[in-house]
């Protein structure tokens, strides 16, 4: 029998390449994972709207599960929905696309261990491989576009640009982690090879926030997959 697990799920590259590591390991992925606190009635880290998030869902045929929470109760709130959620999947564990930060690794197996769930790391490396982790991505498949970057690292030309071959050798010349581990840009996956539809992306606004800027679509759509059709990332 199939292990069934959780995925915590932001909508970038990492958790979208740790749902292709998985399936292709033989492992259920049977929901997706995405924590909102109630200050930003968006998703965590990356800020999106959660209306893309449950898109990707639709496209992977996967549900997605929102925990909503505050900063303040964000273990605690996360602990309890990993119980529930534990009953009505009937899971086994939860992933994290986390790469080689063993904070976030060493949290993510007490939220696991307190739900009674193991908790499964399907992209861990060493810090020194990242830029071979980014290759590896390009070459699954996926595609995906930067929808946020920190000022001090990357400038807003960054932003709406393809993970491609173009950005990895742009990102080879820069002093950071080539795959944003420490939050140097964030990513949207929407297309691949586990999408039945691709999410169209239109009409870009590049948004101020406190240290970081964002890229904001005011409007998005589901298409059929047909290769007659413009990339979604050609959309802008």
């Amino acid at each position: 029998m199939k292990k069934r697990v959780a995925l915590s799920w932001s909508g970038g590259k990492d958790g979208c390449l740790g749902l292709d590591v998985l399936t292709k390991n033989g492992i259920d992925v049977v929901c997706l994972v995405t924590t909102v606190p109630i200050e930003l009635g968006r998703t965590f880290g990356h800020g999106e709207k959660l209306e893309l998030v449950r898109l990707q869902g639709e496209c992977l045929d996967i549900p997605v599960e929102f925990i909503s929470t505050t900063f303040e109760k964000y273990t605690d709130s996360f602990i309890n929905k990993l119980a529930i959620l534990k009953e009505k999947y009937q899971l086994d564990g939860i992933a994290f696309g986390d790469l080689y930060l063993q904070g976030h690794r060493e949290w993510g197996e007490k939220m696991a261990e307190s739900a009674g769930l193991e908790a499964i790391y399907p992209l861990w490396g060493k810090q020194e491989d990242a830029l071979n982790m980014l290759e590896n991505y390009l070459q699954s498949g996926y595609k995906a576009t930067v929808i946020r970057i920190r000022e001090d690292i990357l400038d807003e030309t960054w932003l709406g640009r393809q993970l491609d071959y173009s950005f990895f050798e742009d990102v080879k010349t820069k002093q950071m982690c080539p795959m944003g581990e420490s939050g140097e840009y964030h990513s949207f996956v929407y297309d691949g090879p586990l999408f039945k539809q691709k999410i169209i992306l239109k009409n870009p606004e590049i948004i101020q926030l406190e240290t970081t800027k964002k890229l904001e679509f005011s409007q998005y759509e589901l298409q059929t997959k047909d290769h007659s059709h413009t990339e979604a990332g050609d959309s802008f």
